[in-house]
């Protein structure tokens, strides 16, 4: 109790010392529950970045311990539940991206060269591209939805365009670029 009654008065050596005693235990703590590694630093993380800025909303009837396992156990269903979201969206892109295209002035080549310029864009970037204009969705939209700003979606959109207009390799391509860059 006295950790929590320490932390609530922003004591800083406090802090530090519940990070060293705890930091392991949380990792291992989120590891176990969803072997992943990268979650598991994630998590980690963001449970000690909440027990410093929710530090006066800390109890004082339970022990640091309890409340640090119930921060990091609330991060871990968080971001859990952000990762499905992001697999089920690019999993329904995926989907929409393998319905075929109906415009008769290109050619299956062609979309197929838009299609393979897109994949090359990097993981967000082309994620936030698809959302755009394929899923016809705003940039505020996108931002809440992948928890970005909507000036990241705006750069990610600029860059995507920059990148696909390097790619184009024919007149065609060009064409149906010019399509899906005039869908905002």
């Amino acid at each position: 109790m006295e950790n929590v009654h320490a932390l609530k008065q922003d004591c800083l050596t406090t802090y530090k010392m519940v990070y060293y005693q705890y930091h392991q235990k949380v990792y291992a703590f989120v590891a176990h529950k969803t072997s992943s590694a990268y979650l598991a630093e994630e998590v980690t993380q963001l449970t000690f970045i909440k027990l410093w800025e929710k530090r006066h909303q800390l109890s004082t009837e339970y022990d640091i311990d309890v409340q640090l396992f119930r921060i990091a156990r609330n991060a871990m269903i968080d971001e859990l539940r952000k990762d499905a979201v992001r697999n089920n969206l690019i999993n329904q892109l995926e989907r929409d991206m393998n319905q075929p295209y109906t415009d008769t002035l290109v050619d299956k080549e062609t979309l197929k060269n838009v299609n393979d310029a897109i994949e090359l864009l990097p993981p967000t970037r082309k994620m936030v591209f698809k959302l755009s204009r394929f899923n016809n969705l705003t940039n505020a939209e996108i931002a809440e939805m992948l928890s970005i700003s909507t000036k990241t979606v705006e750069n990610h959109i600029t860059l995507a365009i920059k990148q696909l207009r390097r790619s184009a390799i024919s007149a065609s391509f060009i064409i149906l670029l010019d399509a899906l860059l005039n869908n905002c």
